[in-house]
């Protein structure tokens, strides 16, 4: 496997994202991290509490699972999660999430409906859509007045970070959470800590991430979750490959229909001149 070529985990995997983020000694992490996130909602978190997602609310038979879900010393609720592959109604999927830990907060008998925030911050192994290619990193969302163009409610807020679309080098790194998002998207490929990365939270997360130091259970249990994400991966990307073949073809077949040369047709599908030919035959 690939995986001996590697010195440190992929945080996109279920196993690299709970031992980095998710586990009890390891909170400072998190909170170093939501910190740079949110720095321009709120003061620091000095304090995380996980919180178990069998205490959350049932909404009939359908329960949440997240994969991070915490709370501040205010009070305030945070979900994290990692998401892999583009799926169909995503942001329905994480307007749906925040809806468990309001609920939570109900309080049976005399109340005046005062809530805390709830925060859900989804880290993307995928963009949104083509219009965002290479553009957009950080998505905020909250609820907005239309007309005023100002924030109408401030206690709810989504925040997605598209990590395909961060390409700054480590040269180019210029900020903490610069450093934050290029370890998340990097970290795999990285063979020796940045000179860069001397902060003591960089330095604790990447003794963390050495898939060396391992034992024989962790180093298992890592495995099998690389394979998990990279065999998902493999499929998205092979059914996006067909799905843009296809249309391709479908343009192809038009753009001959209507008589332009070959060799435009296939400058503009990326179809070459022998697979132009064997969708003229069939034409």
């Amino acid at each position: 496997m690939n995986i001996k070529k590697e010195r440190y985990i992929n945080p996109f995997t279920d196993f690299g994202f709970k031992r980095l983020f998710g586990e009890e000694a390891n909170k400072d992490l998190l909170a170093d991290f939501l910190n740079e996130l949110l720095r321009k909602e709120k003061g620091n978190i000095k304090t995380l509490t996980y919180l178990k997602n069998e205490h959350l609310p049932y909404f009939g038979e359908r329960k949440a699972i997240f994969d991070i879900y915490c709370e501040n010393e205010a009070g305030e609720k945070f979900i994290v999660e990692i998401q892999k592959v583009k799926q169909n109604f995503f942001k329905d999927r994480t307007v749906y999430y925040s809806t468990f830990p309001i609920q939570e907060q109900a309080v049976r008998g005399d109340w005046n409906f005062r809530l805390q925030a709830v925060y859900t911050v989804g880290i993307l192994d995928f963009i949104f859509d083509d219009k965002d290619k290479d553009k957009t990193v950080v998505t905020e969302v909250k609820l907005m007045d239309i007309e005023k163009k100002k924030v109408f409610y401030d206690k709810l807020t989504f925040i997605y970070l598209q990590m395909p679309n961060f390409s700054k080098t480590e040269d180019g790194l210029e900020t903490h959470f610069d450093k934050w998002l290029y370890v998340i998207k990097n970290l795999p490929k990285l063979q020796d800590r940045p000179v860069k990365f001397q902060e003591r939270v960089f330095e604790k997360l990447f003794k963390l991430a050495e898939i060396e130091k391992f034992g024989y259970e962790e180093r298992t249990a890592y495995e099998d979750s690389l394979k998990v994400y990279r065999d998902l991966k493999n499929s998205v990307d092979t059914a996006r490959e067909e799905g843009e073949k296809k249309k391709a073809s479908e343009i192809a077949v038009e753009m001959l229909r209507e008589g332009e040369p070959p060799a435009k047709i296939s400058k503009y599908t990326g179809l070459s001149m022998e697979e132009l030919e064997k969708i003229r035959t069939l034409t």
